[in-house]
């Protein structure tokens, strides 16, 4: 089949009130991430345009044709393949005769199929392990068998549901590279939901960020990372994300909350302030001689533990910190526990935002 260009308007509406309502397009060998909270409406997406989901509303068109509308194109004849995080091998075939299956549905004889398959194994790391049932491979290898049988017969749009998730981070690291080298090499237009923004950022071009079911932002990788338009996609970009109003050469955070840090000259525009996490200083609450340009008074929500040390979650605004294990039973940091956070102005970067949750101007 030939590369597919995609565009998708998906609606659907279910029973217990979830609506999905989202586009995604994407250029002939374009490889387009999405990424969202759980529950956000990724894989009913991926689903609904490989048409497994029933669609209440919208359109899925490939190279122009309509798959959708009163009467779908059943899943089989799209040319559509979703691959998610259960590679689904059929237990009662070796890797090899896997792979071939594809080949044979689409009309190529016994022979021709089984050398194809060889040499998809292959390409993503199974070479001389074709005979090999799907038991006698392990999690990695069952993944990259299902990725060869998915590429073997050349689909117009691949989608791939969070197919690392399963894996172990090694693992996950080498699939990953196998995914670049074989997506670079078949330029198939692919969609990948994913939970990592390094998926995102090694593997893709665009990225399309989803929350209750709507698209909360969508563009180029690094233009999604470098400005996050939600407290969602600051996470992935790894930054604080806090929205204010900048009013006479100093900005404040909005409901209620006390931070304030110094800002450009934009008095009255709506501003997010960007900031790392690593960036940010915790102290005990009251310690402080007079408050320090930069520094806030917070309370602690919860502790999470990072390869690195601990990420200390506060309120008020919400804001992430990351500290030494140590400091943690230092200053005694729990749930509840009232703190003074403090950043330097040189380490946040404002961002335009729009004006939803921001204090009045005076």
């Amino acid at each position: 089949m030939t590369r597919g260009a995609l565009d998708a308007h998906v609606v659907v509406e279910r029973r217990d009130g979830f609506r999905l309502d989202a586009a995604l397009t994407a250029e002939p060998g374009e490889t387009i991430a999405v990424m969202g909270p759980s529950g956000a409406g990724k894989s009913t997406l991926l689903a609904a345009v490989a048409g497994l989901e029933r669609m209440t509303d919208g359109h899925v068109r490939v190279d122009g044709v309509e798959l959708s509308g009163r009467r779908p194109v059943p899943a089989e004849k799209r040319g559509v393949v979703l691959l998610g995080q259960d590679p689904r091998l059929f237990p009662h075939l070796s890797a090899r005769d896997n792979v071939a299956f594809g080949l044979r549905a689409h009309g190529a004889d016994r022979t021709h199929a089984r050398r194809e398959a060889d040499e998809w194994l292959a390409r993503v790391g199974l070479d001389g392990l074709g005979s090999r049932m799907p038991r006698e491979l392990s999690g990695g290898q069952q993944q990259r068998a299902a990725l060869a049988r998915a590429l073997a017969t050349s689909p117009r749009v691949l989608l791939l549901d969070e197919p690392l998730t399963a894996l172990d981070p090694e693992t996950a690291g080498d699939m990953r590279a196998v995914l670049h080298a074989q997506l670079a090499l078949s330029r198939t237009t692919t969609v990948i939901v994913t939970h990592d923004a390094v998926d995102a950022a090694s593997l893709t071009t665009r990225l399309l960020v989803l929350e209750g079911g709507r698209s909360s932002q969508e563009g180029p990788v690094r233009d999604v990372l470098a400005a996050p338009a939600t407290r969602f996609s600051a996470a992935l970009a790894g930054v604080n994300r806090v929205v204010g109003r900048a009013d006479g050469g100093r900005w404040r955070a909005g409901s209620g909350a006390q931070m304030e840090l110094a800002a450009m000259d934009a008095d009255g525009a709506p501003l997010a302030a960007l900031f790392r996490p690593a960036d940010v200083v915790v102290e005990p609450a009251g310690e402080a001689q007079s408050v320090v340009a930069g520094s806030w008074e917070a309370r602690v929500v919860r502790l999470e533990q990072t390869p690195a040390g601990v990420r200390v979650h506060t309120t008020a605004p919400a804001v992430a910190v990351d500290v030494a294990t140590d400091a943690v039973a230092d200053q005694r940091l729990a749930p509840g526990t009232a703190v003074r956070l403090r950043v330097d102005a040189a380490d946040v970067r404002f961002v335009p935002c729009a004006e939803g949750g921001l204090p009045p101007a005076p």
